[in-house]
């Protein structure tokens, strides 16, 4: 009998862990396929979504690489695609900049000044929430004028 050589086999590269697209936390524990209704546990972001799939394209003007798709109009949206493969390395630390800018100008435009947060600190007067309101509404009219 011959006798077989016992060669190493190379150890199987260890697969990339899922992440969610939106805010980078491990899918790992979430059971295969993932379906249109799964979300992620994190921040409850829709997973099968275009972001989410490897045949996405970021600022193209067909951001589908997949010929036979056709791509939904909102891509972070749960949707139908039967071309749908999620992908490793989805999320993209810039990619939520717009939405966090938005969100801390919508925050300034009704934070007090300071000398009025400090006036409506010293003493509750009946009629101080209601003046915050209109101040507030002031502001939100200037805006939008």
């Amino acid at each position: 009998m011959a006798e077989q050589s016992a060669s190493p086999q190379p150890s199987p590269q260890p697969r990339a862990e899922l992440t969610c697209w939106n805010c980078d936390a491990s899918l790992a524990e979430l059971p295969r396929p993932i379906t249109r209704h799964m979300n992620c546990p994190e921040c409850y972001e829709d997973l099968h979504c275009c972001r989410m799939c490897r045949h996405f394209i970021d600022n193209a003007t067909n951001p589908c690489a997949d010929e036979r798709a056709e791509p939904p109009t909102h891509k972070e949206g749960a949707n139908f695609c039967d071309y749908f493969r999620p992908t490793v390395g989805r999320y993209r630390t810039g990619a939520n900049e717009r939405q966090q800018l938005a969100k801390s100008r919508l925050g300034a435009l009704f934070d007090e000044p300071e000398d009025a947060a400090a006036a409506s600190d010293a003493g509750n007067e009946p009629g101080a929430e209601a003046s915050e309101q209109d101040a507030a509404r002031r502001r939100l009219d200037e805006l939008f004028r």
